[in-house]
């Protein structure tokens, strides 16, 4: 007979789902307001092309959050593959580059 404790992981998972959840909410928000940026200030095609790459790595971002969130409903969750967490940062250092080419390129006259 096994001895062995059960780990219980008690609100981690519940903890981490709602950070998941939090940073969603705000990836959603920076790319809303690159669209904004983008609307308003028309800066030709490299405007187009940010908008477009912020969209993207949005849905990407949202992507890997639902399945992380997903993954964390057991009561013993497995751990964050390390291409899900590359894919995060890579989604997160995109848009701000693509929203920060958006806030930069000069408006149109």
């Amino acid at each position: 007979m096994s001895t062995r404790a059960v780990r219980d992981p008690g609100l981690q998972p519940e903890r981490t789902r709602l950070a998941w959840r939090r940073t969603t909410l705000s990836f959603t928000v920076v790319a809303v307001l690159a669209t904004r940026a983008a609307v308003h200030r028309s800066g030709g095609a490299a405007s187009v092309l940010s908008l477009a790459a912020c969209f993207l790595l949005w849905l990407g971002f949202v992507a890997l959050a639902h399945r992380r969130v997903r993954a964390l409903a057991p009561a013993r969750p497995v751990p964050l593959p390390a291409p899900v967490a590359v894919g995060a940062v890579c989604c997160a250092v995109g848009l701000a580059v693509s929203a920060g080419v958006l806030v930069a390129s000069p408006p149109d006259a």
